[in-house]
């Protein structure tokens, strides 16, 4: 019948439609999942982004830093530390020549610790070789390796590296104890300074020389974590080194042998008054404090993937 047939075409109608409505609303839900997955991964991938590093990533970045050191020529670990030595010279040419504008206040002492940055800021942006920082680099593939031949990479690194540094210091000392490079007033202010590096008793002295190769290992620990802020890490750490009185290998020896070079102090008590202790206390607080200890964190996640001697890390 004519009326049952447009009912009937009526109904199909009807019924395509709402199909066709189903459809596009199973699309729209689709592409909003969609949408929502892709935002989701763009969310996780920024905060992926964002989350600082944890400690297996410092421990491996400073691995790894270690490894390209200890491939390097002597020749060039030599040349480096050579330069960083002769760089810490401004740790106490800073100081020094602030020291002679500055009024004799206690705030005055704030200002020159900031100048005993200096050096340090220089070096470590530079990427020269300094001993201290060195108590952390080498020490965490020998952790890593644990073998009789990562021992001696250490131990030749840690030789050119501490020797090249001491010539370089006492070099520049004895250049500003023996020229008129700087006026009277600052090199009396240049022994001022300096006579703290050997006024204390032998074991004071390793005490805090083991304070101040914790402080100079835990930057290094952190720098690879601040980004664009290492140099405000650089000179906050220092600064505490020089404000809390601490005795720091490199830096010291320019104040201590200025001492030497100007006929204060004789050459054995720069070395059983600062050099024995502060080198003992240093090694102390670098490798045992921070690389052995931040080591442990990580040390359950590197066992069994230690890279063999020699190889590529």
């Amino acid at each position: 019948m004519p009326g049952a047939r447009k009912r009937h075409h009526t109904l199909g109608c009807d019924e395509t439609t709402a199909e066709a409505r189903m459809s596009e609303e199973i699309r729209s839900h689709e592409e909003t999942e969609t949408h929502g997955a892709h935002t989701r991964e763009k969310d996780d991938a920024q905060v992926e982004k964002a989350h600082r590093p944890d400690a297996l990533i410092l421990h491996e970045i400073i691995r790894r830093e270690g490894e390209e050191e200890m491939r390097r020529t002597t020749l060039a670990l030599a040349l480096s530390a050579f330069s960083a030595g002769l760089t810490m010279g401004f740790s106490l040419i800073v100081p020094g020549v602030l020291k002679g504008h500055l009024p004799h206040e206690p705030w005055a002492e704030l200002v020159l610790s900031i100048g005993y940055s200096v050096g340090f800021l220089i070096v470590v942006l530079g990427r020269q070789q300094l001993f201290t920082e060195n108590t952390v680099t080498p020490i965490l593939p020998l952790l890593t390796e644990r073998t009789f031949g990562a021992l001696m990479r250490v131990v030749r690194l840690w030789t050119i590296v501490l020797v090249a540094n001491i010539l370089a210091t006492i070099l520049i000392a004895s250049v500003l104890a023996h020229t008129d490079a700087f006026k009277p007033e600052v090199r009396e202010a240049f022994a001022e300074i300096s006579r703290h590096t050997v006024e204390d008793p032998f074991w004071t002295t390793v005490i805090k020389a083991v304070f101040a190769g914790w402080l100079i290992a835990l930057m290094v620990w952190i720098l690879p974590a601040t980004g664009s802020a290492a140099p405000f890490i650089i000179i906050l750490m220092t600064w505490l080194v020089s404000m809390c009185g601490l005795a720091h290998i490199v830096a010291g020896s320019v104040d201590a042998y200025y001492l030497v070079a100007t006929g204060e102090i004789d050459f054995a008590k720069y070395l059983t008054g600062f050099f024995v202790p502060t080198l003992l206390g240093n090694v102390v607080g670098g490798v045992t404090l921070v690389s052995v200890l931040n080591f442990g964190q990580v040390a359950p996640d590197v066992e069994g993937q230690s890279p063999k001697p020699g190889s590529a890390p």
